[in-house]
Order: C-alpha cells, then sequence, then structure tokens
C-alpha cells in the first residue's frame, strides 16, 4: 500500500512540473519564406537530376539497340 501511495505522489508531482513546463511561452514560429527558396531550388536540381538520366536511358537504349544490329550482323556473318 505504502509504495502504490508514492509511486501516485511520484505520477501526481510529474504531472504538475510537465503543466507548468507546457505553460511556458511558445518559441517564435519559424519563417517559412525562408524556406521557400530553398525548397524551389531542390526542385530545380531533382527536375535537372531526371532530365539527365533520361537522356542517360536514351543513351542506354540507343547503345543497346546498336549492340542488337552488330550481334544481328554477326550472326548473319557466321552462318555463311
Amino acid at each position: 500500500m505504502k509504495k502504490v501511495f508514492l509511486s501516485l505522489a511520484v505520477i501526481a508531482a510529474l504531472t504538475v512540473v510537465s503543466c507548468k513546463q507546457a505553460e511556458a511561452p511558445a518559441e517564435e514560429p519559424v519563417v517559412t519564406e525562408e524556406v521557400a527558396p530553398a525548397v524551389e531550388e531542390t526542385a530545380a536540381v531533382a527536375d535537372s537530376a531526371a532530365t539527365v538520366a533520361t537522356d542517360a536511358a536514351a543513351t542506354a537504349t540507343d547503345a543497346a539497340a546498336t549492340a542488337k544490329d552488330a550481334a544481328a550482323t554477326a550472326t548473319e556473318a557466321a552462318k555463311k
């Protein structure tokens, strides 16, 4: 019974302390106008990276087509 009473006293003390901290003045809100240019720059970089990736994929597709044509030519030459 003594342990239960002490546990409840500790919980009550922690509740009072946390309520006093909650009543403390809140920090000033962060200005989001300063964050917006960084987000726009990040979006531009991501768009540029996507363009580079698309160009690389097109180059790889062209290289694969060239390799396929070379393999077909080699196969025809081997049949002769």
